[in-house]
């Protein structure tokens, strides 16, 4: 598929190794030519430098034989005006558009039809939802939704005093007491597909998969379930913040943000009225303890730099704050980040390059297609959900009947409402969901190519 990026910057460069191991036919778009040069080193693609707004540049990119526009720039009006610019010269064009402000929200909504837009993205608030999810569930690292949430893939460390720890693979659902599945592990930074001669061991972060009705149980019976999450403090002022307070004020919990900049403070307390606004820096110890940061029930750290989260996430663990989670604006080393005590990770990038490339699959195959995807193991397994059409072979078939391709695990079925851990005597319907873990760079672009036959 021919594909245009505008904008090389944080996500832009993600789509960019993501689309391009995927084998479409990319061009770039940006008005810096280091950035450009620097992307065109280590992928096979095409670049324009200039204006992506600009008729002149859009043509000279190749828009008129293009099937899909991506605008990842940093300003929404300018991502908008290349949407409507390119859609107005090739309207069999489909456009994606990253929009961040939190007053285009509406508008981009009511009048995407005007502004030609196929999706937008917001990877703030997407962050903001996945941080909500997780302090629904306190305990996971991460939790990812499949078949309208009636299934999760859920991230859980194995400390040293985990009931897991040394558990043999075969009696793993005896010891949790309910029926799960571990769909993939990281040990020493790296990702392992799980069979039946797998020990569980201290370090460990184990993917697994479980009815959302089971993850209640799951917690209890690892003892990993602190209580309800009533105070949070969120440490960083921007926009992931001021979506994710206003999810947590709506659930009657108290928020404390801690922020720097006496500006963006006032427009907080502004727009924010039932948070309490603390205008100072959290760098410190002495800040972090005067506002009683031991007795938070979860710390947020989502300031602009990744080493300040991770060290102010640090300090929350060691203070023995139940729940903490941190934002990572660049997750390109989590195999060491991982090891790290900074609790759950979320990535706004990596949100946002999921649901991209979710679309692009989608539009390349129209049949069979990815309802979902989420990037697991730190980047080294996609969690794939697929709906069982017509077209899709071994319907009906015991899955012992079944090779299914190396590297490819079958997670879940859903029939129904029914969730089901698949066994040797499972088979899926027509109708049914699915959900599949790849693992080593197995690309999986339609449900058929799980298969080996």
């Amino acid at each position: 598929m021919k594909i245009i990026i505008a904008g090389v910057g944080k996500v832009g460069a993600m789509l960019v190794m993501q689309l391009s191991a995927e084998g479409h036919d990319l061009t770039l778009i940006d008005k810096d030519p280091n950035a450009l040069e620097s992307t065109m080193e280590r992928y096979d693609v095409m670049s324009v430098t200039g204006n992506c707004a600009s008729m002149e540049v859009l043509r000279t990119a190749g828009v008129m034989d293009a099937e899909l526009l991506i605008t990842m720039t940093g300003a929404d009006e300018l991502n908008l005006l290349c949407c409507m610019t390119a859609h107005g010269m090739n309207p069999k064009l489909y456009t994606i558009a990253r929009i961040r402000t939190p007053d285009y929200l509406e508008s981009t909504y009511a009048l995407r039809k005007m502004f030609a837009l196929s999706l937008t993205v917001n990877p703030e608030r997407q962050t903001a939802r996945e941080i909500d999810r997780l302090l629904r569930y306190p305990g996971f690292l991460k939790r990812e939704p499949f078949a309208n949430g009636l299934v999760e893939i859920v991230e859980i460390r194995v400390d040293k005093n985990s009931p897991l720890k040394d558990v043999p693979l075969s009696q793993f659902s005896s010891v949790v007491q309910t029926q799960v599945l571990i769909c993939a592990a990281v040990r020493d930074g790296k990702a392992i597909t799980p069979t039946g001669d797998f020990v569980v061991r201290e370090g460990d972060r184990l993917f697994v998969t479980a009815s959302a009705t089971n993850l209640s149980a799951l917690l209890l019976s690892i003892g990993l379930a602190p209580p309800k999450i009533k105070n949070v403090i969120i440490i960083g002022g921007g926009r992931n913040c001021y979506y994710l307070t206003q999810m947590l004020l709506k659930e009657g919990i108290r928020v404390k943000i801690i922020e720097r900049d006496r500006a963006r403070c006032e427009h907080l307390a502004e727009v924010l009225p039932g948070a309490t606004i603390i205008q100072d820096d959290a760098s410190t110890s002495a800040v972090l303890d005067r506002e009683k940061i031991r007795q938070a029930d979860a710390v947020i750290t989502m300031t602009g730099l990744d080493e300040l989260n991770i060290m102010l996430s640090m300090y929350a663990n060691q203070q023995k704050v139940p729940q903490v989670i941190t934002k990572l604006g660049r997750a390109e080393n989590m195999e060491l980040i991982g090891v790290l005590p900074v609790g759950g990770i979320v990535s706004p990038k990596e949100l946002c390059c999921n649901t991209i490339t979710r679309y692009v699959r989608a539009m390349k195959n129209q049949v069979g297609a990815a309802v979902t995807v989420h990037t697991i193991a730190d980047g080294q397994a996609e969690a794939i959900e697929f709906i069982i059409d017509a077209n899709t072979k071994h319907i009906g078939e015991p899955l012992k009947q079944i090779s299914l391709k190396k590297n490819i695990l079958l997670a879940s079925i859903t029939h129904g409402r029914n969730i089901i851990i698949p066994h040797g005597d499972s088979m899926f319907q027509l109708g049914d969901r699915i959900v599949v873990v790849s693992s080593n760079g197995q690309l999986i672009h339609q449900v058929n190519d799980i298969f080996m036959a």
